[in-house]
């Protein structure tokens, strides 16, 4: 006991570590920032897409096609100019700085170095090739590289200092003049520096080179195993498994979805089988870290009162995704009672969608149901109908799995509460 005692407080710090490292916070709460403009455009994408012939006509006939693919066109198609700002922003504040500043450079940065071109008017632009999910990985980058050496310049004092009584919004801009001038000299010598290479340009590079190797490993039905795998660890030895994995792998992760979503959008072929950030909501965890809806659905045919009115509780929430009043009220932390299909049910409802995803009974997910979107919903917006029947198919799975487990520890719960009930009346 001590011993397993002992593996979570180092787990539980590893955890610490990981969520307070100001790096890896920047890029996970600053991709989490960007949520409300990436559903926006992806809620947009299914209502301009939604394969209903009469549906479209009537899309094409009041004109208003012209409107609905607008959304994902400024938002999902070029999402790496709202990462660049939001991570440098949030990157600036964890070092307790002004983060407008920081995001602003850092979107200026970002825009230095994607390669520009001459439009058919001979005006120049930037396209949206590396705005999109290609550009993603170089805007985390210069979001980072930005946001540190903005805080080094300004806890160096290196920066214009106005006197008393300026109005602190002017005080704020001078300050982030001499930052500004060092970092845009900075990119501009990245630019040059990459234009003589075969790359041409950093985008370029860090796609070849970084970017597609990474997705392709973190995109691997393996990985994703191991994931799902660790979340359930995690969270049995009450550590909030999801926090932990999404924080290491937000920035791999984020590109697939937003592949998939763009190919959705434009009514291409989608290019990922596997989108792990989806997979995990709509496959993995069905009710919840440890896909716990289908004990949630037993726990209303308890014979304990404690564990019928859990579930009274927690079913409904455990629709939409949340299950921590279950995993912490019933509790399934340190139970070694549910252990077994806390972890096992995950990983075979993922496993099964993997195999029917491949072998083209599932089509792949598109990336674009909101974080809560209830069960069955969920499924139908991300991959039609079939997705919706098979998530009612785990659902049922999950049941099946969690009630010889949890009728075990329901008898006891019962045992326990006729012997207190008897103890009451003798007294």
């Amino acid at each position: 006991m001590e011993k397993g005692q002992d593996i979570r407080i180092k787990l539980q710090k590893l955890s610490g570590t990981i969520q307070k490292n100001k790096y890896m916070s920047s890029i996970s709460n600053g991709l989490a920032a960007t949520m409300p403009a990436l559903i926006g455009g992806a809620i947009f994408s299914l209502i301009d897409s939604l394969n209903i012939s009469a549906y479209q006509s009537f899309l094409t006939a009041t004109g208003l096609k012209s409107l609905t693919g607008i959304p994902a066109l400024v938002t999902t198609n070029v999402i790496s100019i709202y990462v660049v700002f939001s991570i440098a922003y949030t990157m600036a504040k964890q070092f307790k700085k002004d983060g407008f500043p920081a995001g602003l450079i850092a979107l200026m940065s970002f825009l230095t170095i994607t390669p520009m071109g001459v439009m058919e008017d001979q005006s120049t632009g930037i396209g949206l090739d590396w705005l999109g999910a290609p550009g993603l990985f170089v805007a985390m980058i210069i979001a980072l590289l930005v946001g540190r050496i903005y805080v080094l310049i300004l806890d160096k004092d290196l920066y214009i200092k106005l006197p008393k009584g300026v109005p602190p919004t002017i005080e704020k801009s001078f300050a982030a003049i001499v930052p500004g001038l060092v970092i845009i000299t900075i990119m501009l010598t990245i630019r040059g520096l990459f234009s003589a290479t075969s790359y041409e340009h950093i985008h370029n590079f860090i796609f070849k080179i970084v970017q597609t190797p990474l997705t392709g490993l973190g995109g691997s039905w393996i990985a994703f195993l191991i994931c799902v795998l660790a979340i359930s660890f995690f969270f049995f030895l009450g550590v909030h498994g999801p926090l932990v994995v999404y924080s290491v792998m937000a920035a791999i992760w984020t590109p697939l979805q937003l592949e998939n979503l763009a190919a959705f959008q434009s009514g291409s072929e989608l290019p990922n089988l596997i989108v792990p950030s989806a997979s995990l909501m709509v496959y993995a965890a069905i009710g919840g870290s440890g896909a716990t809806i289908g004990l949630a659905v037993a726990m209303l045919y308890a014979k304990s009162k404690r564990y019928k009115t859990l579930g009274r509780l927690t079913i409904i929430p455990g629709l939409f995704g949340i299950n921590e009043p279950l995993i912490f009220g019933m509790p399934i932390v340190l139970n070694t009672r549910l252990l077994v299909p806390f972890i096992s049910v995950p990983l075979i409802s993922s496993i099964l969608s993997i195999i029917a995803t491949n072998i083209g009974i599932l089509p792949p997910l598109r990336g674009i149901s909101p974080m809560g979107t209830p069960i069955i919903v969920s499924g139908f917006i991300d991959g039609g109908w079939r997705v919706a029947i098979f998530q009612a198919l785990l659902t049922i799975l999950s049941f099946v799995m969690y009630y010889p487990f949890f009728k075990r520890v329901d008898n006891i719960a019962y045992s326990d509460e006729i012997e207190t009930d008897n103890k009451i009346v003798e007294n």
